[in-house]
């Protein structure tokens, strides 16, 4: 397989005002208080973790899950600063989850930044940006071997096509699959913006942002299996979590919310039995409060600093007793 150059030197990488979105609504619902064990899944630049590591203090916990090894060097950064004890795992967040669970941790709040962070798409060779020309790379974790230029050169068109509609919601998917394979072998994300352009018609290229934006979001999706970690990764955090454990997640574009709110409201949910049954036979209780009704949103003042905040949404839970919780 072809595997993307990085230039390792520039990993590290890490503007000096980076501000993590939805931050402030993320504590709000979280409520760190001292002494607490906090799991943040999606370590990144680390904004999120550094005020949920002041919030618990000296006497609590905070582990970082990142499966991208240039977060691990900013983590250490990070752990030098914050009061609280700390811990990084260099995986997955699906996979971290399993190992803390089989350790027999039980936090008290579990939070997710789903997507790509912002440290990976300033990184131009890391390639996740149509903006600039770069090398076909999109991994996440840069041990991975499989890379975008792997997808793209290797795939069938029948099989990117299928990825493009199903990752990026792309209308025009089978002509953009056509030319991709016609054009091969793509070594750039330049190249791969031509194809997209030349696969849709004229007038779909004008308007409603970028036109390469879907198929860059379905590629980065397919090539880092994103859908299937999050799939994993919700109900084994939730089982994790103690009884007033909370649950929180943001989300960047409706692949991601779906699944995190279709998981929430599952939990919520009580009496599961027909209308039609003049009692409850099932004996379903709820195991989840909703604490956020409707997807928190960022205000305009956050989205007039920081553009890339428009699409995020916020969702958060508290862990209650269910029926066999309540039961034992």
């Amino acid at each position: 397989m072809r595997r993307a150059v990085v230039n390792s030197a520039t990993l590290v990488y890490m503007p000096p005002e980076h501000e993590p979105v939805l931050a402030p609504e993320l504590i709000d619902q979280l409520a760190p208080e001292p002494g607490q064990t906090a799991v943040d899944c999606t370590f990144g630049a680390g904004g999120h973790a550094r005020q949920v590591g002041e919030a618990i203090g000296s006497s609590g916990t905070l582990v970082c899950i990142d499966r991208d090894p240039a977060a691990e060097a900013r983590f250490e950064r990070l752990a030098a600063e914050v009061p609280c004890q700390t811990r990084f795992i260099g995986e997955d967040y699906a996979a971290g989850l399993r190992m803390l669970s089989g350790e027999g941790i039980r936090p008290d709040m579990v939070y997710m930044d789903l997507g790509m962070s912002s440290m990976q798409v300033d990184a131009r060779e890391r390639g996740f940006s149509y903006s600039y020309d770069a090398p076909l790379d999109m991994r996440m974790d840069t041990r991975q071997e499989f890379s975008a230029a792997d997808l793209l050169n290797e795939w069938p068109e029948s099989r990117i096509a299928q990825a493009l509609r199903r990752y990026g919601e792309e209308r025009y998917a089978s002509g953009i699959a056509r030319e991709i394979v016609r054009r091969r072998p793509l070594q750039s994300t330049a190249e791969l913006v031509a194809a997209v352009k030349a696969g849709m018609p004229a007038s779909a290229r004008f308007g409603g942002g970028h036109p390469a934006k879907r198929t860059f979001q379905a590629i980065r999706i397919a090539v880092n299996g994103e859908l299937d970690s999050l799939e994993a990764a919700l109900p084994a955090a939730w089982a994790m979590l103690p009884t007033g454990g909370r649950f929180a997640a943001i989300s960047f574009h409706s692949l991601e919310d779906r699944p995190v709110k279709q998981f929430l409201a599952a939990r919520a949910r009580g009496c599961v039995c027909p209308p039609e049954l003049p009692v409850c036979a099932c004996g379903r209780e709820p195991e989840a409060e909703l604490l956020t009704r409707r997807a928190i949103a960022p205000g305009a003042q956050e989205m007039a600093v920081n553009p890339r905040s428009k699409s995020a949404h916020l969702r958060a839970a508290v862990k209650i007793a269910g029926a066999t919780e309540a039961r034992a």
